[in-house]
C-alpha cells in the first residue's frame, strides 16, 4: 500500500468517497422514497446554493469493535455552504444508515461542526431524521448527546440555531432541537416525542396515534413546540431560507437589509376603516400588520398556537423587524398563559439577534379564571414583562384601541423602556374598561339611584369621555404622539431610522433570573 503510485491512491480515495456518497442500502433508500421523503444529501442539495457545500468527516465511521457494518459518514452528513450567498453550517441525518441513530462518531461530527459555526459566527441548521441513541453503543451515545446539548447552550443567543424535523425525533434527541431558536416540522412525516405511543399506552393506558402524539399538527397547535409547519420537505426548506433572510449571521451583526420597492412614505388610509364602530367588536390585527409592512409580507411565528397574540417577521423600508400584536379576533386579544410565553420567547429571540421590535396593542387585560391562576398566569405573564424590560433593541409601540391595566404595561409601554410610543385617536388607556370601572367605583351610587340602569349608563358614558381616550396619556408623555392611522407606516419607518444608532450599557452580572 505504501508503495502505491499517487494515481492509485487517488483512485482509492475516489472509491471510498463514492462509497460514502451511496452508503445506505438500496432497500433503506427505497423506504425513504416510499414515505415521500428526500434522502439526506438531496435535502442539502436543495437547501444550499448550488455547488457551495463543503463536507466534513465524509470518511468517518464507527469505532465500535462489535459493529458488523461500518459505512462511511456514520449516518450523518456535516459541513458548510451558503444560502443566498450567506455562509451557514449544516448537518443532515441519514435515516438509511442505521436509522440515523446517534453513536460516538455521529455525535463527534455534529459537535465539530457546531464548534466551527460558533467560532466563525454563522447560523447552524440541523436536518433531523434519526431514531435516537444507537443502542449497541450504550452510554457512549448518551455522552454524545450531552456534548451537543452543552454546545446548544453555548451558542444560544450568539448564532441562530434552527432545527428542521424531517422524520422521527424521539427520547433524548428532542432536547437539542428544543434548545435551538426555531423548530420546523413537516406534516405527516415528522414526529417528536419523549416516549412513543406504545410506552404511553403501557404506562398510562391512553391510546394515541403517532401523529396525534408527536405530529406537526399537535406540536404547532397544542404543545407550542414547533414554530413553523410545512406541507412537504421542499416547502419546509424554502421556509428556512426565508427565515434566514431576516436573521443576522450572529449577535454582533445587524439583520440583512434589502432594497425596498415599497415607498417608505406610503400612507395607509385603509387603516382608518379597519376598526369597527363599537369597541366591543373584533377586527383582524393581521390586516393592520400586513398593511404597514413592506409589500404586505409577514412571516408568522407560531401561527397556530396561542393565537390571541400574533408574532412574526417582516420589513420596514427593507429592514427586518419583529412584530408582536394582540389579536382581537381571538379571546378579544387578552394575554393568557400561552400567549405570554409565546411572545416572551419571540421578544427575547429578536433582542438576541438585534432585530427591532414593533408592538401593536389592543389588549383588554389578562385572562381571568381559576385554570389561569392555578396554571401560573402570574409567572407566565412575568416572562413577557421581563423580556420587554430586558430588551435593548429599538422598540416601538402602536396602541390601536384598548390598553387596559397591567396588560397595557406589559405590552411594551413607555414605562418599561419602549423608545417610541404612538397611539391612534381610538386608543383607550385606562386601568380597566368603562363598564367594569363604573361598577366598582360607583357601585353605591348606582344602587341608590331611582333608576339604577339609567344612572349606570350615564356614568359609563362619563368614564368613556374622561378616560377611554389617549389624551391624558399624551398630556403626561406616556405616549409620544397621537397619529392618524394612515401615517402608521411612515411614522414607524422614521422611528426605525432614528433608532438605528441606539446603544445601551447593561449592568454587569452573570445573567438575569427570568421567571420560568
Amino acid at each position: 500500500m505504501a508503495d502505491q503510485p499517487l494515481a492509485d491512491k487517488i483512485t482509492d480515495l475516489e472509491s471510498r468517497k463514492e462509497s460514502a456518497l451511496n452508503a445506505g442500502p438500496e432497500r433503506a433508500v427505497q423506504r425513504q422514497y416510499d414515505k415521500g421523503k428526500m434522502l439526506a444529501r438531496e435535502r442539502l442539495d436543495y437547501f444550499l446554493d448550488e455547488g457551495s457545500f463543503h463536507e466534513l468527516d465524509m470518511l468517518a465511521r464507527t469505532r465500535n469493535p462489535e459493529a458488523t457494518d461500518r459505512p462511511y459518514t456514520d449516518g450523518i452528513i456535516t459541513g458548510w455552504g451558503t444560502v443566498d450567498g450567506r455562509k451557514v453550517f449544516v448537518f443532515s441525518q441519514d435515516f438509511t444508515i442505521m436509522g440515523g441513530s446517534l453513536g460516538e462518531v455521529f455525535a463527534e461530527k455534529i459537535q465539530k461542526v457546531m464548534d466551527l459555526a460558533l467560532s466563525v459566527g454563522a447560523p447552524f441548521i440541523g436536518l433531523n431524521d434519526g431514531a435516537g441513541a444507537r443502542i449497541p453503543e450504550g452510554v457512549v451515545s448518551l455522552d454524545g448527546y450531552g456534548g451537543i446539548f452543552y454546545r446548544n447552550v453555548q451558542a444560544s443567543g450568539v448564532i441562530p440555531q434552527i432545527s428542521v424535523i424531517m422524520g422521527p425525533c424521539a427520547g433524548g434527541a428532542v432536547y437539542s432541537p428544543a434548545m435551538t431558536d426555531f423548530i420546523f416540522m413537516v406534516r405527516e412525516t415528522s414526529h417528536m416525542f419523549i416516549t412513543g405511543p406504545d410506552v404511553v399506552k403501557t404506562v398510562t393506558g391512553e391510546e394515541v396515534t403517532l401523529e396525534e402524539l408527536g405530529g406537526a399538527g399537535s406540536h404547532s397547535s397544542k404543545s407550542g413546540v414547533a414554530n413553523f409547519v410545512a406541507n412537504d420537505e421542499k416547502q419546509v426548506l424554502d421556509d428556512v431560507k426565508y427565515l434566514l433572510s431576516f436573521l443576522p449571521a450572529n449577535n454582533l451583526e445587524t439583520p440583512p437589509a434589502s432594497e425596498a420597492d415599497d415607498d417608505p412614505d406610503r400612507l395607509c388610509p385603509e387603516l382608518a376603516e379597519i376598526l369597527p364602530d363599537s369597541p366591543n367588536l373584533p377586527y383582524d390585527m393581521k390586516k393592520v400588520i400586513t398593511t404597514v409592512l413592506d409589500d404586505g409580507e409577514f412571516m408568522e411565528y407560531h401561527a397556530n398556537w396561542a393565537q390571541a397574540i400574533v408574532c412574526g417577521f417582516g420589513r420596514l423600508d427593507g429592514r427586518p423587524v419583529g412584530i408582536v400584536a394582540n389579536q382581537p379576533m381571538i379571546l378579544a386579544g387578552v394575554l393568557d398563559i400561552e400567549s405570554s410565553s409565546k411572545a416572551a420567547r419571540f421578544v427575547r429571540t429578536c433582542d438576541a439577534f438585534n432585530i427591532p421590535l414593533v408592538t401593536f396593542v389592543d389588549v383588554p387585560g389578562f385572562l381571568p379564571g381559576v385554570d389561569q391562576e392555578y396554571g401560573g398566569i402570574i409567572r407566565h405573564g412575568a416572562k413577557l414583562l421581563y423580556a420587554y424590560c430586558e430588551a435593548t433593541v429599538p422598540r416601538m409601540q402602536v396602541i390601536t384601541r384598548k390598553a387596559y391595566g397591567g396588560a397595557y404595561v406589559v405590552m411594551d409601554s413607555k414605562s418599561v423602556g419602549c423608545d417610541l410610543s404612538l397611539a391612534w385617536p381610538s386608543a383607550e388607556l385606562a386601568v380597566m374598561g368603562p363598564e367594569g370601572a363604573t361598577d366598582i367605583v360607583y357601585r353605591r351610587e348606582i344602587q341608590s339611584a331611582a333608576d339604577p340602569q339609567a344612572r349606570r349608563t350615564e356614568l359609563v358614558d362619563e368614564y368613556k369621555e374622561r378616560f377611554a381616550n389617549p389624551w391624558i396619556a399624551a398630556e403626561r408623555g406616556y405616549i409620544d404622539d397621537v397619529i392618524d392611522p394612515a401615517e402608521t407606516r411612515r411614522k414607524l419607518i422614521a422611528g426605525l431610522h432614528m433608532l438605528e444608532s441606539k446603544r445601551e450599557d447593561l449592568p454587569k452580572r452573570k445573567h438575569g433570573n427570568v421567571p420560568l
